[in-house]
């Protein structure tokens, strides 16, 4: 497949990949069904079986397949996370996708021949941190933090040979990725070592005169109205009485979308672009795999003209947080 930049998407489940292969996306990345993956959810992910058939339709249709093992072991569980590497090597995954640098050394030397991408979860927000990653671990390619300008994209572009892959739709974090500690300090779990942020065990739902109430670790962090959506509760997005008055107080849920700019990263050059939401349906999954793909080959075929349609629009916001869309930290006006 000779197209200039790949079409990433998320495989939280066998059907999910299929859906994703299906509808036009060039990679699918996917992890194990523990804490070595940061979307360790019950039900979620893939066990040996499911990995190699996974792995067999993908390359029956020429698409590439990603393994995300994007938490960082603790020395009393290490083991567990080489054992991961050791699986995915002889899976013959066409990248791992890693965040800590022990793990790193350890793919780097015990299985050379794989390729190796730094996740977002490394937070490498320089091209002098890239740099230290390609010469140190052979690096191939880094998934940017969400926290950049398109400008700031375009600068690292021009100081690495690392290939660039940039997040292009689904659901944003106030944190810099890789650095968030606000589920860990109600729950007493770290996402970034046992790879949920708000795991389901901590999480309660009551049936109250006044709403549905959520809880984390016992936290009150939202309240919904019969009637009203609930997503799966996360403390950021939480809504919190301040000064007398209840709403979202840290981030109101929205999805990132670049489509208005994908022209721009075109011209930037990066390698790739990234749907988040491995913990999100196969119907999801379709729907934004379709319709990126259909919105970067038009954009690659003339991006000089391009216009995003009105109907892709609208399809990504059926399926976007809080039914709306921003282009984040990559819009910033002033720089």
């Amino acid at each position: 497949m000779n197209r200039k930049i790949e079409l990433v998407c998320p495989a939280g489940s066998l059907p999910a990949l299929r859906a994703a292969v299906d509808n036009g996306a060039d990679a699918v990345y996917m992890g194990f069904r523990d804490g070595t993956n940061a979307r360790n959810f019950p039900g979620l992910n893939f066990d040996e079986r499911a990995a190699r058939d996974g792995i067999r339709y993908a390359r029956e249709r020429g698409r590439k397949v990603l393994l995300a093992l994007n938490t960082y072991p603790q020395p009393q569980g290490w083991q567990v996370w080489t054992a991961a590497v050791d699986k995915a090597a002889e899976l013959g995954v066409d990248a791992l996708i890693l965040a800590d640098v022990g793990l790193m050394r350890y793919a780097a030397t015990t299985h050379p021949e794989l390729r190796l991408h730094l996740s977002v979860q490394g937070s490498a927000t320089s091209y002098e941190a890239i740099n230290f990653y390609r010469e140190q671990f052979n690096v191939q390619r880094v998934v940017l933090p969400r926290v950049l300008s398109l400008s700031q994209v375009e600068r690292v572009k021009e100081n690495t040979d690392a290939e660039i892959e940039v997040f292009a739709f689904g659901s944003l974090c106030v944190m810099v990725e890789g650095r968030c500690y606000l589920s860990s300090y109600a729950t007493g779990e770290s996402p970034n070592t046992c790879g949920a942020c708000s795991p389901a065990k901590a999480v309660e739902w009551r049936e109250t005169p006044h709403g549905r109430e959520v809880r984390l670790g016992g936290v009150l962090i939202d309240m919904y109205k019969p009637g009203e959506n609930a997503g799966y509760p996360v403390l950021c997005k939480g809504r919190y009485l301040v000064n007398g008055e209840i709403n979202y107080a840290i981030e109101e849920p929205t999805s990132l979308s670049v489509l208005d700019i994908l022209p721009e990263l075109v011209k930037v050059g990066v390698s790739a672009i990234k749907v988040e939401g491995r913990q999100r349906s196969p119907a999801y999954v379709a729907q934004v795999t379709k319709v990126l793909r259909q919105a970067l080959d038009a954009a690659e075929g003339n991006p000089d003209t391009f216009t995003p349609r009105s109907d892709w629009v609208a399809a990504l916001d059926k399926v976007a947080e809080g039914r709306t869309h921003t282009l984040g930290a990559l819009n910033r006006a002033w720089q």
